[in-house]
C-alpha cells in the first residue's frame, strides 16, 4: 500500500522517493510491512493538514479509497484506528516533517514573477502567529496560555507561537520556527536568518526590533525595510532631496557614548485622514536614495500585509474557521504545524505554476478554489503513486 497512496496534485511536490529519503535521514524507516510504515504517516500528516476538520479514519479512508476501484491493490486492508493512528504518529515524531520542509519550502518566484520583485530586489516579510492547541496537561506545561479576564484568568486553549519568513508574491512560507507562548517572535526569528541571502528585501514591523536582530539580519547580505516605533531616537545625519535622511541606530547600552553606530537611512510619512493620521518611520539598510527613493518604499511597504494573508490562508482557510489544532502533545503539534506548512506551499507552488503559464499575477488565482481542487484530486487520485507499476490494457483504467 505504502507504494501506491499518494496526494493528488500535491504528489509532484512530494515524491515518494523524496520522503523515503527524508525518513532515512531521521532514521525513521520501517518495515514496509506495518499497517503504518514512515512513509505512509508522512503522507497522512500531510492529507491530515489539507483536510482539516476530518476525523483521523475519515483521512485515512481519504488517502486510499480507489484501491480496489482502479484495480491496484487487491489485498484486504483494514483503516486504522484513531488510537494506532496517533501512536505511528508519536513513532514518526516532527523531524522528518520539519526536515521536508526544509528541502522543500524554498521561494517559488522567478525572474518572471509578477508582483514578486522590487528592482532588484525579491520582497519577502517576517512576521509571527499564535495557534491554539488542545487543552492537555502536556500541552499546557510545554506551552502555556494567554491570560484572560475571565473565569480562572487564563485562555481556554494553550497556544504555540510561530515565526515564518514570506515571499511576498507568492505566499510561498519559506522558513519556520515554532516555540512556547513565552517566547516571543523576535526570539524566534534569528532562526529563520539562515534562509535570507543577498538580493532579499525583507520586511517587518514593529514587532520585530532590536539593534542585535538587526545586525544579524542585515549581516546575512539581505537588505532591510523595517518599521519603528515612534519612541526611537534616530538623530538626522543628513537629509536627503526624497525627504528622507541618513541616521544612526546603536545598541541599547550604547546610546549615549554611540561608540559603534550602524548607518541607517529613515522614511516618514502619514497616512489617514486628518482627524484620524497613523505616520509611519521606516528604517532601511539602502542608504542611497537613487537606488530606492522614499516614495516608493513607503508605497512597497505595504506589501508586507502579503503575511497577513498567507497566515490568513493557512489558520482560516486551509485549517479552518476557529482552528484548534488536535494534536494533544507538544512534538505532535510541532509536527502538525509543519505539515500545514508543507500542504500550503505546496499549493502556493501549484498557484505560482498555474499563474506563469496563464501570464498572471499568482494574487489573481484562488486560494480556495485551490484547495478545493487539491481535496478533490486527493479522493479521485489516491492511488496513483508514481512508483506504483502500471496495470496491463484495461480500457476501465483509461
Amino acid at each position: 500500500m505504502s507504494d501506491r497512496i499518494a496526494l493528488g496534485v500535491l504528489t509532484r511536490v512530494f515524491p515518494p522517493e523524496l520522503v523515503d529519503e527524508v525518513v532515512a535521514e531521521c532514521g525513521r524507516t520501517e518495515l514496509r510491512s506495518r499497517l503504518l510504515p514512515a512513509r505512509v504517516v508522512v503522507y497522512f500528516v500531510l492529507a491530515m493538514c489539507l483536510f482539516s476538520g476530518q476525523g483521523y479514519e475519515e483521512v485515512a479512508r481519504l488517502l486510499t479509497q480507489g484501491l480496489e476501484r482502479v484495480r491496484r491493490w487487491d489485498k484486504p486492508w483494514r483503516v486504522p484506528t484513531t488510537a494506532a493512528i496517533g501512536r505511528a504518529r508519536r513513532r514518526l515524531g516532527p523531524e522528518p516533517l520539519r526536515v521536508l520542509f526544509d528541502r522543500v519550502c524554498l521561494p517559488v518566484a522567478t525572474s518572471g514573477t509578477a508582483g514578486a520583485w522590487y528592482r532588484r530586489w525579491r520582497l519577502v516579510a517576517v512576521d509571527g502567529t499564535v495557534f491554539d492547541v488542545p487543552d492537555t496537561e502536556a500541552n499546557s506545561v510545554f506551552f502555556g496560555r494567554p491570560g484572560s479576564g475571565r473565569g480562572q484568568q487564563r485562555s481556554a486553549y494553550p497556544q504555540v507561537r510561530v515565526a515564518a519568513l514570506v515571499e511576498c508574491g507568492t505566499h510561498a512560507v519559506f522558513a519556520a520556527a515554532t516555540g512556547p507562548l513565552s517566547v516571543h517572535e523576535q526570539q524566534l526569528v534569528p532562526a529563520l536568518l539562515g534562509r535570507l541571502e543577498p538580493g532579499v528585501l525583507l520586511m517587518a514591523d514593529r514587532g520585530i526590533t532590536g539593534f542585535d536582530l538587526w545586525q544579524a539580519a542585515s549581516g546575512t547580505g539581505a537588505d532591510l525595510l523595517w518599521r519603528v516605533r515612534k519612541n526611537i531616537v534616530l538623530p538626522a545625519v543628513e537629509t536627503f532631496a526624497d525627504g528622507s535622511y541618513l541616521s544612526e541606530i546603536v545598541a541599547a547600552g550604547d546610546r549615549y557614548r554611540r561608540r559603534a553606530p550602524v548607518p541607517v537611512r529613515v522614511v516618514e510619512y502619514t497616512l489617514g485622514s486628518r482627524d484620524d493620521e497613523t505616520v509611519y518611520r521606516l528604517i532601511t539598510t539602502i542608504v542611497d536614495p537613487d537606488q530606492a527613493p522614499a516614495a516608493e518604499l513607503a508605497a512597497l511597504y505595504h506589501q508586507r500585509w502579503e503575511i497577513e494573508n498567507t497566515l490568513d490562508e493557512i489558520k482560516t482557510h486551509q485549517g479552518g474557521h476557529r482552528l484548534v489544532l488536535r494534536s494533544q502533545h507538544p512534538d505532535g503539534v510541532e509536527q502538525e504545524i509543519y505539515g500545514l506548512l508543507l500542504v500550503h506551499h505546496a499549493l502556493r507552488d501549484v498557484m505560482h505554476h498555474a499563474a506563469g503559464q496563464a501570464g498572471l499575477d499568482p494574487d489573481r488565482i484562488s486560494f480556495t478554489r485551490t484547495l478545493r481542487i487539491a481535496r478533490r484530486h486527493v479522493t479521485a487520485q489516491a492511488a496513483l503513486s508514481p512508483l506504483a507499476t502500471p496495470p496491463g490494457p484495461d480500457p476501465h483504467h483509461q
